[in-house]
């Protein structure tokens, strides 16, 4: 699920939230306990408020995710002393509510901050079993964020590609690209290596954002894809340095694919940053030349041409 998408569900589910409230209201109007219709029916406009907050910037999500939860805090709180058959459900609310709209860390961290202040609200209602359910799920329900988090870490170490583009990362580009060098050794071939420096990059980041970023990253994979081979492999050494890889290639077909990628790039023109500009170099693998020799000879190299 993208980011969008996970926007739109999180204010998506804020308006339910607001819509159950409203509901919630009008049937405490209709079977006249006029006493409660005042926390549900204010209740209701910061939710909405907390939805629309979460639509706009980002850096509004988190205080979106706080006023629900402060919403979702002072319901139980209410709820929880008055409701004996519907005591386990306003009990086990608030951590998982906590989990769902805070980090790991600071989620855990509140649920046993607040666990005096949630036993002490149902002192009357509670028995032991149900006090110790209550700590069980504060313990247990940490374990559902904290397994996703070590999944995306593991998929994260464990995936060659780049988080912002379809280059492989730099610990992968090395890997491969020694074993390139064994094969090219080992069944006599060449092998070229274009070194590519962005100077854009960081000014694209700086000036118009991350959007600008993307874009810039995006059209020089897909770039490089229009102009090589299959097996031709691209990865990014550094921030704003990209290595692509070409087995079996000679200096005259090195110098041919680096023009033809030079004169696409410069005929890419994006909204923020305009045209593409880029700096490409060459370099080729010498013959008994080690793999790690190659390898710091196009660091050498890559640094020298973006520090130009």
């Amino acid at each position: 699920m993208s980011e969008l998408q996970h926007v739109k569900l999180h204010a998506g589910l804020y308006f339910l939230a607001a819509l159950l409230l409203v509901g919630q209201a009008n049937w405490f109007y209709l079977v006249g306990d006029y006493d409660r219709i005042l926390l549900p029916a204010l209740l209701a406009p910061l939710l909405i408020t907390a939805a629309l907050m979460r639509l706009g910037q980002p850096e509004t999500a988190r205080l979106s995710a706080y006023l629900v939860l402060v919403c979702g805090y002072l319901l139980v709180a209410i709820e929880l002393p008055g409701e004996s058959s519907l005591a386990p459900f306003w009990l086990g609310l608030p951590p998982v509510l906590t989990l769902l709209l805070l980090p790991l860390g600071p989620a855990m961290l509140l649920n046993l901050t607040l666990t005096p202040i949630w036993l002490l609200l149902g002192e009357s209602l509670l028995d032991r079993d149900l006090a110790l359910g209550y700590l069980s799920l504060v313990m247990v329900a940490g374990l559902a964020p904290w397994e996703i988090l070590h999944q995306r870490a593991l998929l994260k170490a464990t995936d060659p590609l780049d988080e912002e583009c379809d280059a492989i990362r730099r610990s992968a580009l090395h890997d491969r690209l020694q074993s390139e060098c064994e094969r090219a050794e080992l069944l006599d071939q060449r092998l070229a290596v274009l070194v590519i420096h962005l100077p854009q990059l960081e000014m694209a980041s700086e000036q118009f954002g991350a959007g600008a970023r993307r874009a810039l990253l995006t059209s020089l994979c897909d770039t490089v894809l229009r102009c090589s081979r299959d097996h031709d492999l691209l990865g990014r050494e550094g921030e704003a340095d990209f290595w692509l890889v070409l087995p079996d290639t000679s200096e005259n077909g090195a110098l041919l694919v680096r023009q033809r990628l030079k004169e696409s790039l410069q005929s890419t023109v994006l909204l923020d940053t305009g045209r593409v500009d880029s700096r490409l170099y060459d370099c080729h693998l010498g013959k008994g030349e080690s793999p790690q020799r190659f390898l710091q000879r196009l660091q050498i190299t890559t640094q020298r041409h973006a520090e130009s």
